[in-house]
């Protein structure tokens, strides 16, 4: 089992000279490890501790009421166990998704915009914990971007403009224990974002894949270059051992994007495990709108470029065909709208 490095992060990043060596050290330790923790305080604790809890009594409910909480305007929502496939098997986990919260009197929800709408939370209580949980844990990836661009070399508020009014979401998800038939909770893959920032409960179940030398990792931003699944069976993958009082970060696949694969996106499974475990894993992402270019070619206009709300869509309906989201997102004919988002967000270049 391998210790992962543990760091703290200070109250505010202002790009001191202990703000750019602790950059750099989250950068080293990504680029050898994959992966590292940040350690939460007393009242952190107890905001991952509460969230966690009120999970626990959501996915206690029966699966009836669970599937009311379903948008069609969003992929907010209950996921049920075998709904979601990776490499073409389902996986084990129920899931509840929080995007962002819009109403439906916004005018991009009026207008069709793709992905946007309320979120269908079961009751005020889950809502207001969970917000609150949001609200820390954004604030945290904000200062790890900050340390990053740091790391990085460039601009300190480089990386968190991208993320000005970002889509950040979160997925809880709830494993059940593992039967005669399968240990396999979630398979092979990276995640489709910029940052992930991580809080599972003492149970265990979390590998992780740290760089290999020469190994290949693909762009799982191209459709034909998709990463599930990939060195499922092949060692190394590393324990991410349950502690109490820390959140595991690692980088999404825009950062592999970004940095020209310099930090690599961070392939992930989960093992199921004797019992039942809970975890919420956090996307801290770019605006809805943006444009993010490599930082070596961000003044290229012709060059490479992932718009974000293009790419988040894409990824959620390849991820739920049948889900009335993505049936919704077609039938209204909103993939129509995301493309003159697109087009006037390059054309523009707003945010980047």
């Amino acid at each position: 089992m391998t210790a992962l490095r543990t760091f703290a992060l200070p109250d505010s990043v202002s790009g001191t000279t202990v703000d750019r060596i602790l950059g750099r050290q989250l950068i080293r330790t990504w680029c050898s490890d994959g992966i590292f923790q940040i350690a939460a305080d007393a009242e952190q604790d107890r905001k991952i501790r509460e969230a966690l809890a009120a999970s626990r009594r959501f996915f206690a409910r029966s699966l009836p009421e669970k599937a009311k909480f379903v948008s069609d305007l969003s992929y907010s929502g209950y996921i049920a166990s075998g709904e979601e496939v990776t490499a073409g098997e389902a996986d084990y986990s129920e899931i509840f998704t929080v995007c962002r919260d819009i109403p439906e009197s916004d005018p991009r929800v009026r207008q069709g915009w793709p992905c946007h709408g309320p979120v269908p939370w079961p009751d005020q209580g889950y809502r207001d914990t969970m917000k609150e949980y949001l609200e820390l844990v954004g604030g945290i990836g904000e200062k790890l971007l900050k340390l990053v661009a740091l790391g990085l070399g460039v601009e300190i508020d480089r990386l968190t403009r991208l993320t000005s009014d970002g889509w950040h979401h979160m997925r809880v998800l709830r494993f059940p224990a593992r039967s005669a038939t399968t240990e396999r909770g979630i398979g092979a893959h990276t995640d489709y974002g910029l940052l992930v920032i991580a809080a599972q409960d003492e149970v265990g179940g979390l590998f992780i894949r740290p760089p290999v030398p020469g190994e290949r990792r693909n762009r799982n931003w191209l459709p034909e270059e998709s990463s599930a699944g990939m060195y499922e069976n092949e060692d190394p993958w590393t324990f991410v051992a349950p502690q109490p009082q820390v959140f595991t970060v690692f980088p999404g696949d825009i950062l592999q994007f970004l940095t020209g694969g310099k930090l690599l996106s961070t392939p992930h499974k989960v093992r199921l495990a004797d019992r039942e475990r809970y975890t919420m894993a956090y996307f801290h992402e770019p605006a809805f709108g943006a444009t993010v270019r490599p930082l070596a070619d961000e003044d290229d206009e012709e060059g490479e470029y992932i718009h974000y709300g293009t790419h988040f869509t894409s990824m959620f309906t390849r991820c739920y065909p049948e889900r009335v989201t993505t049936e919704r997102i077609h039938r209204d004919g909103r993939l129509d709208t995301l493309e003159r988002l697109r087009l006037a967000s390059v054309s523009n270049r707003a945010v980047n």
